[in-house]
């Protein structure tokens, strides 16, 4: 006979998950891939760290996890920002500047998102959103081709230099607690993409 679990025991089990992962959120945050134990994710959640492993097998698969929900939602609000009724330039440049202040307001756990030595599985996540900021960016580079509004040029090789440079840039301001870059990468967004906001007088 196969066990069914009860909607009361599935609950649980749900509301432990939540609380790991937003334990594990919390502990990035503070300090970062290295500080993220399994022991203190455990205590964190209020959990048993036998608890922890019934629901991941290990650190790296936790973190994963949470790179696909807070990364998400990172790939959601860059979406959002490209939408703004302009032109491609000023469309990927409010995606550079969403990318930057949202990171900017939570430095620690930026980056751990973004270039701390991490595990295979937790890189391999990393790789996937990458492509994806750059995908919402090559978009916006091929319509500004299509309107005439930057020169014809390689979509995706533009894109992902503008969000390998981001990447770069921030990650001194994101060590040292500044948040000055934003404005200069903005800068520099508009001059890799040609764009003629970048040459207009």
């Amino acid at each position: 006979m196969v066990y069914r679990r009860t909607p009361a025991v599935q609950a649980r089990l749900d509301a432990q998950r939540s609380a790991i992962l937003d334990a594990a959120v919390a502990l990035l945050a503070e300090h970062g891939y290295a500080g993220c134990a399994m022991t203190a994710v455990a205590a964190r959640a209020k959990v048993a760290t036998g608890t922890l492993y019934r629901h991941f097998p290990g650190k790296a698969e936790l973190v994963a996890e949470v790179f696909d929900t807070v990364v998400g939602r990172e790939v959601e609000a860059v979406r959002d920002a490209a939408a703004v009724p302009s032109d491609a330039g000023q469309q990927v440049v409010a995606v550079v500047r969403t990318f930057a202040t949202r990171a900017l307001k939570q430095p620690r756990l930026a980056y751990a998102l973004l270039a701390e030595p991490v595990d295979a599985p937790v890189e391999r996540r990393r790789l996937v959103f990458r492509r994806a900021f750059r995908d919402v960016i090559a978009d916006r580079v091929r319509g500004g081709v299509r309107e005439g509004t930057v020169p014809p040029q390689d979509a995706d090789t533009t894109a992902a230099a503008v969000v390998g440079a981001a990447a770069e840039v921030l990650i001194g301001p994101l060590t040292r607690g500044e948040a000055d870059a934003v404005d200069e990468l903005s800068a520099f967004t508009l001059r890799a993409l040609g764009a003629r906001h970048a040459v207009d007088p």
